[in-house]
């Protein structure tokens, strides 16, 4: 398959960090979403928008625009006019995943400019209490039993959630069929329903309903436990060693967006971000902050290109 290269998409990225900022304009500053409201990605926009709305004095609103595991938002900033009034929380799957799977409509070498790195994360893989199973190993032993007969929620194809459920099915030698939503909200409302049987989560999104026993946590997907699941253990510690899938958020403009106005939205977000009230908003709801230079986002998000198309291609995984 087709591996994008993203080093030449932001090669001006080390040149525009030489370029002095230039003032955001005293406009509305609309964040677009790629997920429906009520998720981690708008929950993680809202705390952003309202530091940044106080310390620009300026409106910043939140306008999701869900579908397409985040691709229809991403294509909309793409082509969005690039004076600095529209930015995009973008997201691992745009960013990374898609262009290994499908033709978009954009393209994200030259159509997106990196701010900075948001917020990073593990999933948990979750289940609906009624499943009967409260361990990782009684789970895959059930999917063993029944292949193909068990599902798993995603935020879309080709999203972080759905990829890291494909991970699992190699790594654990299951087949669990991938159900795609249009944000983690909705899945979470079929997973409570019993309509679906399992999900990679977000914690902020699974979180509450963990602690009322409805959703049972199996698993979280980074390599060591996070601080606000400590008792919940990782993929890797539970038989399957060195598994990793982590998802996060980034912010991110319109390509053709000036160098000087690129560099202050970078200075504005990462003051944004180290503010203590925001950080300790976001860690509440499992969102570690992020925050570096745009050089920094755009050499990560190459390397996650690179890993992203190696499991694309070794698992055959399609956008369907």
């Amino acid at each position: 398959m087709k591996r994008i290269v993203l080093a030449a998409a932001f090669a001006a990225v080390a040149l525009a960090g030489a370029a002095p900022a230039q003032d955001i304009p005293k406009k509305t500053i609309t964040m677009i979403v790629g997920f429906a409201a009520g998720g981690a990605a708008d929950t993680a926009a809202r705390i952003v928008a309202k530091k940044l709305s106080d310390n620009l004095g300026v409106t910043v609103i939140v306008d999701n625009r869900a579908g397409a595991g985040g691709n229809i938002a991403h294509q909309y900033v793409a082509h969005a006019e690039p004076d600095g009034t529209t930015i995009l929380l973008g997201s691992i799957g745009p960013l990374t995943i898609a262009p290994h799977l499908t033709k978009l409509g954009y393209d994200p070498q030259k159509d997106l400019a990196p701010l900075t790195m948001g917020m990073n994360f593990p999933n948990v893989l979750v289940v609906n209490a009624g499943l009967g199973v409260k361990t990782l190993a009684e789970y895959i032993a059930l999917a063993k039993s029944k292949p193909g007969k068990l599902d798993y929620a995603s935020t879309g194809p080709g999203s972080a959630s759905h990829l890291a459920g494909e991970l699992f099915n190699q790594r654990a030698g299951v087949d669990i069929v991938h159900v795609p939503y249009k944000g983690g909200a909705p899945a979470l409302t079929d997973l409570l329903a019993g309509r679906v049987t399992a999900y990679f989560s977000t914690p902020s999104t699974a979180g509450p309903h963990i602690e009322s026993g409805k959703l049972i946590p199996l698993a979280t997907t980074g390599l060591r436990r996070p601080s606000f699941m400590p008792d919940v253990p990782t993929v890797a510690e539970s038989g399957f060693p060195g598994f990793n899938a982590t998802n996060w958020y980034a912010f991110v403009a319109p390509g053709k967006t000036p160098p000087p106005l690129l560099e202050r939205w970078n200075q504005e977000l990462v003051k944004a971000l180290n503010a203590p009230d925001v950080h300790d908003e976001l860690l509440k709801h499992g969102l570690t902050p992020m925050p570096g230079t745009r050089e920094e986002l755009a050499r990560y998000i190459e390397s996650e290109s690179r890993t992203w198309a190696q499991v694309i291609k070794e698992r055959g995984i399609t956008a369907n």
